[in-house]
């Protein structure tokens, strides 16, 4: 479990790293805020008392992703391959069978560092904001809070139906989320039954969407754009501004975002790393 002093100083140092780059880092503040106590995920450097560089292990079950960074003024001294070394140690210690590297698209360094490790590209991530647009919401759908068992394992099936987790490391995930209560973990109801799920995290004055999902064989009634935009009006009432993320490869759901007025404002790169 991190301390404030430590998420603030991660803060900080991601301002200081996102303002030089002009770039958006992926840190995943919900989760560095909820970090377990009984696994090492997070690495630092410090140098004379302040924090200088920093990585984050962040795990969906088989799955681990590593984002980090490095202030400016202390760069091409080993600090990140330092931490790298570290992180990836670890993870494999963990069991992972995947590790994927991040890095916003836009960063020429974090490429040029790239090219002397062992990976390869594997999919880029585009991160959009909901651009204030008249909505239609239907009283005929649901969007209700995640309560019993039946909700639980339906957003189980959804994760492996939808997005091809393997069952357990969906268990795993969920598991998690269902026992932090951190964020709003909805499911979407149409007719009485459980039709698909979305999930809202509300942190630092934003409100992000992400696992939203809908079953197959309900897909392409407008199911899913009829719940998004009520999820949207929802947080637009809050006076929240409004964001999620969706793999570039994803045309379908990308499509239903900017039907719905979202539009991409910056991107992430992720690669997988060969071990």
């Amino acid at each position: 479990m991190l301390t404030e002093k430590q998420l603030q100083e991660i803060k900080s140092l991601q301002e200081i790293c996102e303002k030089d780059g002009g770039f958006q880092l992926k840190l995943n503040d919900d989760m560095l805020a909820n970090r377990s106590e009984n696994r090492k995920e997070d690495f630092f450097h410090y140098q004379d008392g302040q924090l200088v560089g920093f990585l984050g292990c962040y795990g969906f079950g088989s799955k681990v992703e590593i984002c980090g960074m490095v202030h400016p003024d202390y760069r091409r001294k080993g600090i990140f391959t330092g931490l790298l070394g570290k992180g990836i140690e670890e993870a494999k210690k963990q069991g992972a069978e995947v590790i994927l590297l991040n890095a916003p698209t836009g960063s020429q360094s974090a490429k040029e560092f790239l090219k002397n490790i062992p990976c390869e590209f594997h999919v880029a991530e585009y991160q959009m904001q909901w651009q204030q647009k008249e909505l239609i919401v239907d009283p005929a759908i649901i969007v209700r809070p995640a309560v019993s068992q039946e909700d639980f394992e339906a957003k189980i099936q959804l994760e492996v139906l939808c997005f091809g987790i393997k069952e357990e490391d969906a268990r795993e995930v969920e598991g998690m989320l269902w026992d932090s209560r951190t964020e709003a973990m909805l499911i979407i109801e149409v007719d009485g039954k459980i039709a698909g799920k979305i999930r809202v995290s509300e942190s630092n004055g934003e409100a992000w969407i992400y696992g939203f999902a809908v079953f197959p064989a309900l897909q392409g009634k407008g199911i899913g754009r009829k719940a998004l935009s009520k999820v949207v009006m929802m947080e637009h009432e809050k006076g929240l501004p409004i964001f999620l993320e969706v793999e570039a490869k994803n045309a379908h759901a990308l499509g239903l975002y900017e039907s719905c007025g979202f539009k991409s404002f910056h991107s992430q790169d992720y690669y997988k790393y060969q071990f």
